[in-house]
Formats: C-alpha cells, structure tokens, sequence
C-alpha cells in the first residue's frame, strides 16, 4: 500500500469531516452531547440505500467515472453486510451512523470514499434516511394491525352468538352481541390503517439532491435518484425538505390513536377480567402474581400497554414542542427527533404483537355474560320502542318506561316479571304481544339496520371483514 494512501486513511478516520475550518478539537464532551449514533444506527440500511442511489446518479451526471461508482458501490455493501453480520466495529470519532459509514468506506476503499459526498448533505441525507425508514415500518405496521384484526374477527366468530351488556357511562344500557364488541375495535383499526396509509403517501417523496438548505451545483437528475429508490415524487423546495418534518408528527399523532385505540381495549380487558365482572379470563402466560398475595392474577399486559399509551402521547408532545417556532432551514435541534420517533413505533410494534397474541388467547365466560344480561332493566328500550310501535309518542313511552322501572327497583322486581295486568295498569297500550319484545335475544334481532347488533348483520360484517382481511 503507498504511503500517501496509508497517511489519507489514518486522516480520514480520525478528523472530523467538516473540521477544516477549526482551530481546536471538539471537546470530549461536546462530542458526547451531540453524538447521535446509538439512535440512528437503526438507519444504516435506508443510508446505504441511499448513498448507492446517490452514487450511481453521481455517475449519470459523469462527476464519477463509472469505475468509481462500481467501486463505491461494492464498497458500500460491503460495509452493509459488515452492519448486518454484527461485524462493523463503531469508534468514538463515529458521531452519527453516516459517518460512520463514510468512515468505514474510506478504510475500505481509499480517499475515493471522499467523493460520494459531492453535492449532498448531511440535511438531505437524513430527511431521505426517515423517509425510507418509516416507508418500510409503517407497511410493517399496517401487516401487524391487519393480523390483530383477523384474531379479533375469528374471536368474534368463535362467540358470534353470546350476547352481553352494552355499556353507556359504564353503566348496563341495553343487550348487544360480545362479537359486536370486538367488531367495534375491528373497525378502529381500519382507521388507523387509513390513517398510517395517508401518511407513508405524504412522507414518500424524496428530499436528497436539496443539498444543506439551497441545492446543489451538480446537475444530477433528481427524478433519476427517486426512480433508484422507488419515490413517485421529488421535494419540490430544498428548504422544506431539509427542514421538514411534518411527516414525524403525522406519524406519531397517528401512532398515538393506535394507542389510545389499544389503550381502550386494554381497560375493557381489566375490568371484564377483575372478580367484579368476570367477563373474560386472561391467559395466565399473559399475567403476572403478587409477591406478596399468592391469589392475585394482575393484568399486568393490558395495564402497561395503558400505561405506554401516555408514552407515545409524550413523543407526539416532543415533537410538536421542539419544531415550535424552529426558523428554516436545518437546526440541530431536528436531531433529537428521532429518540422521539422511535420509541413511539419500537412501544406500538411492541404493544400490538403482545396484545395480538393476548387476544388470541382469551377465554370468554359465556355463563357469566349470560347471568349479567338478567335484570337491571336492560330491556327498557325495547318496552319504550313497542309502545312507540302502539301509537305512544315516545316522549311519553319513555315516562311510562321509566315509571314501570322505579316501580320494579322499589318491589325488588325486574319489570320482565311484571304481569299483563300489572303493566297495563301503566298504560292501557300495552298488549299481550308485548312480551315477544322483551327478550334479549328480540332486543338483540330488532337492531337489523347497517351496522346494528342484530345476529344477522354481525354474522354478514364478519363474513366481510374475512373477505377484507384475508
């Protein structure tokens, strides 16, 4: 090896890339305070992506010779399998994952390293990083989601026939299917993924060729690099695209209402599984013991996934607080948007695998649903409704209903005992037929419009849903 060559790579590896305008070395703990690589090291693969993408228009726009862009380009993926075998040895002048790489391939290849930088900067390099990253996850996403959609569309299925309470102000309102329940999050999650499907839309256009805020001098063809990495469009101002980044925001906020979604879930999961209610039984593999009460069976899943959700809401709060007011173009400041990131997709990935296989699991107590359907008035719609059905406004239907009610709390009664005459003698309306409308599985069936609990239509949404889903 020449000399001069051996001396270029000892410089490469251990100055700073921008340090030629610096007197003095950065202090240890100014090098620490600002080094980003534990973070973004997750990045490696989107950066070498993006470098090859760079470097191949780099030698459509002849600023390479082609020899050098076929260098370059095995030199990247080398260092790439190097990342991937856990082989990539990082140092502590490594301040972010893309010098590192810069670094390594200078090792591997001489000074020509140096030159896959022309005409890009860290700016645009890391907004088209976040973008290729979050393309992929939020597609990930989107599988894991459709996955806990179809254990709760198969759950729904399996119960498809047990009716239970349906709750307003967690108070028992009127009788409902338990598949109709789950449904009801089925449909939350087809939300969510619109929502992660808007977003991965709005983030996929391509930032790199924007330079460190004006551009750059080299005519290479953006349109070129986008093609490469598979981006339908190119940044159409270089100051928004170093700067930007709505796209973190839009990706936590929607994060955030998977959460929330989940964090709804989680709560109807610890209530219907405390002694209270008994609704359901979580498997013991999903629980934890008290290591001082040896009864115990805590919800220790649903409980932290209710928990993380304020996590998440924190990130989304990061994000907006640290972009407020921030002047264009590229502040330091942006680099602490990815901790953020981050950790709201590793807590929604990490949430919704574990309460997928959770839900899976679950283990309904059909008899218990069936007890807590017997009095408590839950059928004092259905009585209110067939008055309606009678010629009885249903203001006034509503007061007769309420009076037949406070009469059967005072006798200790629910109103379905009451005889024909004891009913009449609140309103002369009421006929024999009256008691076909006051059952459960009648309340039920008379809910047969789009979208109601009727047995008919939740056994077509599941059929559609399988459909969807499969």
């Amino acid at each position: 090896m020449a000399k001069g060559k051996s001396r270029s790579r000892v410089t490469a590896a251990t100055e700073k890339a921008w340090g030629g305008r610096f007197r003095e070395k950065t202090n240890r703990l100014v090098e620490a305070f600002t080094r980003s690589v534990a973070v973004d090291r997750r990045l490696y693969e989107h950066d070498i992506q993006g470098s090859i993408a760079h470097c191949k228009t780099l030698g459509k726009a002849h600023v390479l010779s082609p020899g050098e862009t076929r260098t370059i380009v095995r030199g990247l993926e080398s260092v790439k399998a190097e990342l991937d075998r856990g082989r990539f040895k990082f140092t502590p002048q490594d301040e972010d994952i893309h010098m590192a790489i810069e670094r390594r391939l200078t090792e591997l290849i001489g000074p020509l390293g140096g030159k896959l930088h022309t005409g890009r900067s860290r700016n645009d390099q890391v907004a088209l990083d976040i973008r290729l990253y979050l393309r992929n996850q939020l597609s990930r996403l989107v599988e894991q989601l459709t996955e806990f959609q179809r254990v709760l569309v198969a759950k729904a299925r399996a119960h498809r026939t047990i009716a239970m309470p349906g709750y307003t102000h967690l108070q028992r309102a009127q009788p409902i299917l338990f598949a109709h329940h789950l449904l009801a999050y089925v449909e939350m999650l087809e939300r969510d993924k619109g929502r992660i499907r808007d977003a991965r839309t709005r983030l996929n256009v391509m930032p790199l060729g924007s330079g460190a805020l004006a551009g750059t001098n080299y005519q290479v063809d953006r349109r070129y690099t986008a093609g490469l990495l598979g981006f339908p469009a190119v940044t159409a101002n270089s100051m928004d695209a170093v700067s930007d980044r709505d796209f973190t925001i839009e990706v936590t906020s929607t994060l955030s209402i998977v959460m929330m979604h989940l964090s709804r879930l989680s709560e109807e999961l610890i209530v219907w599984s405390s002694q209270e209610f008994q609704f359901v039984e979580l498997p013991d593999a999903f629980c934890t013991g008290s290591s001082m009460m040896p009864q115990k069976k805590n919800p220790d899943v649903p409980e932290l996934i209710r928990g993380k959700t304020g996590r998440v809401y924190g990130h989304l709060v990061n994000l907006l607080v640290m972009l407020k007011a921030l002047p264009l173009s590229y502040n330091r400041d942006l680099q602490e948007d990815k901790p953020a990131l981050f950790d709201a997709l590793d807590t929604v990935t990490a949430s919704l695998q574990v309460m997928t296989e959770l839900m899976r699991r679950l283990k309904v107590n059909r008899e218990i649903l069936k007890r807590a359907l017997e009095g408590s008035g839950l059928l004092a719609t259905e009585l209110a409704d067939y008055l309606v059905t009678r010629g009885v406004p249903f203001r006034e239907a509503h007061g007769i209903t309420g009076r037949i009610v406070r009469a059967a709390l005072d006798q200790g009664r629910d109103m379905t005992d009451f005889s024909l005459e004891e009913l009449r003698a609140f309103s002369e309306r009421i006929k024999k037929s009256v008691f076909a409308r006051l059952t459960v599985a009648a309340a039920i069936d008379h809910k047969g419009l789009i979208g109601g609990t009727a047995r008919v239509r939740v056994e077509q949404r599941i059929k559609e849903l399988e459909r969807s889903l499969s």
